[in-house]
């Protein structure tokens, strides 16, 4: 067990918990960082062809450039840029090793324990586990059947098969348009009645031309109620219809949400209508003294509304507050969360 006590703890290994704690760093202050997964797993995880929205320079941290082939990073670029800049500040990282548990004791001094039975100590804890290891759920039989996943990885594979897609927001449309280039059947469900307003603007006119020239089929209205090796089962729940469509693959691109259970346990108090915790905007403050948050975390299932590009900035605040020096003003956001 590690008895060691530091100054700053970070539970999170993505971009806003690396840039908290190279603030940590350069400012003198002990912390380790306890990330349940490779380095930036999240980003990891996302589509191999991925190429991000925000400019490079907009998903840079710790003061150092990102040099890309292009205006906008690709997903390996990102792996590369942010595995050098933890390097570069040589911070205190232990990987596959998921906090479980935050406890406070009488002394003030945080207790974090790990899946593994670790104990980390230390003054401060901020927590920036984001979201995107948590996916929504439908919750009907056969969700969990080998040709079902919460995430989509590249195209190659299903040239040729039959995909459903379930979703109607960015990662939906997305996946869609790549496999459709890749001689693939795809058919997206959506239990609205069309895709969200707040998908990437380039993206819908795309979508839509597809579906119009039948290479992209749709089905809006409906819901999946069981899913079977072979097929799905699903209703429109507008008319009632029951209805059924064959499948290969099925991806199930409904979003994700934040880890509420590792925050509930630690004491945070969250809105029961959308997770999001009650902290301190200035500062990144929960409720419980000496615990905050960073990225995503701080918007509960709203995670559509802090990225890398606005929540990189959340550990100036942090370390800030730590240090009792005033507090640089962050993006007027939080305020609206």
């Amino acid at each position: 067990m590690s008895q060691y006590l530091v100054d700053v703890l970070v539970i999170g290994g993505g971009p806003c918990g690396l840039a908290c704690v190279i603030e940590a760093a350069k400012n003198n202050l002990s912390h380790v960082v306890l990330e349940k997964g490779s380095l930036t797993e999240s980003i990891r995880r996302y589509p191999r062809r991925m190429r991000f929205f925000s400019t490079a320079e907009n998903i840079e941290i710790g003061g150092i450039p990102f040099p890309v082939s292009n205006v906008k990073a690709t997903r390996d670029e990102a792996l590369q840029y942010y595995r050098k800049v933890t390097g570069f500040y040589h911070l205190n990282i232990r990987l596959f090793a998921a906090a479980t548990s935050i406890r406070k004791g009488a002394d003030d001094i945080f207790r974090v324990e790990t899946a593994s039975g670790e104990v980390y100590q230390a003054r401060n804890v901020v927590v920036a586990t984001g979201y995107f290891d948590i996916p929504r759920r439908l919750n009907v039989p056969g969700e969990e059947l080998p040709h079902v996943s919460h995430y989509y990885d590249e195209p190659y594979r299903y040239s040729f098969t039959k995909v459903v897609i379930v979703g109607g927001a960015n990662s939906a449309i997305e996946a869609a348009l790549e496999l459709y280039r890749h001689d693939v059947d795809v058919t997206i469900i959506h239990r609205a009645e069309d895709f969200k307003v707040s998908c990437k603007y380039w993206l819908i006119p795309d979508v839509k031309n597809r579906v119009k020239e039948g290479r992209i089929k749709t089905l809006f209205n409906t819901q999946i109620t069981s899913i079977e090796p072979d097929k799905l089962k699903l209703t429109n729940h507008l008319t009632g219809e029951e209805s059924q469509i064959l499948a290969d693959f099925v991806f199930l691109l409904i979003g994700y949400v934040p880890d509420s259970g590792l925050l509930l346990r630690a004491g945070v108090h969250l809105r029961d209508i959308d997770l999001v915790p009650e902290f301190d905007p200035s500062t990144f403050e929960t409720n419980v003294k000496g615990l905050y948050l960073a990225g995503t975390v701080i918007a509960g299932v709203h995670t559509e509304k802090v990225f890398i590009e606005n929540g990189r900035d959340h550990g100036k605040a942090v370390i800030d507050h730590i240090l009792g020096r005033p507090v640089r003003k962050v993006q007027e956001l939080v305020q609206r969360i």
